[in-house]
Parts: structure tokens; C-alpha cells; sequence
């Protein structure tokens, strides 16, 4: 009986935490929102103010930013160094 259980402790494990994670992370995010003025539902799947503008268009509904989103007005930069291959002088 300790046998199954050893056996059947691992698979159980990592089958809740792929269920975690699933549940944790939304299907399709965007950094933009819509909420409906009939239903008060949202979705967070626009990628630009614009396609969120584009799907209120003749509906009705309110774009914004996530608000859930973190503020990386603050954040910096990182451009990685481009390595620029040596010239060589081509003697003609």
C-alpha cells in the first residue's frame, strides 16, 4: 500500500501544480481593456488602445489600461551591445 502511494504521489502533484499555473495565468492578456456597457463584462486581450477603440466602435464601452499590469514608466532599459564585425580593406 506505501508502494501505490509513493507511486501515485508524484503524478498527483504535478498534475495540481499544472492546474495552478493554468488557473493563475489568464488565456489572453493585453495591455489594454474593454469593459461593456450592457453586460459590465471585461477583456484584457487588446494589445493597443486602438484595436480596443476598434471593437467599442459602434457598441459602446470603455478602453483603459490594465490595471493590473505593472507600472514600468520608472523601469530601464536594457539594450544588449551589438557586436560589429571587423572591416577589412579590400585591395583592388
Amino acid at each position: 500500500m506505501k508502494q501505490l502511494l509513493k507511486m501515485s504521489a508524484a503524478p498527483a502533484a504535478a498534475l495540481l501544480a499544472m492546474a495552478l499555473v493554468s488557473i493563475s495565468t489568464p488565456a489572453a492578456a493585453g495591455e489594454y481593456c474593454r469593459q461593456d456597457v450592457t453586460s459590465g463584462m471585461r477583456s484584457c486581450g487588446f494589445d493597443t488602445m486602438d484595436q480596443c477603440k476598434a471593437m467599442s466602435s459602434g457598441r459602446g464601452g470603455d478602453c483603459y489600461r490594465d490595471p493590473f499590469l505593472p507600472d514600468n514608466s520608472n523601469a530601464l532599459a536594457y539594450v544588449p551591445k551589438h557586436s560589429h564585425p571587423k572591416k577589412t580593406a579590400i585591395a583592388h
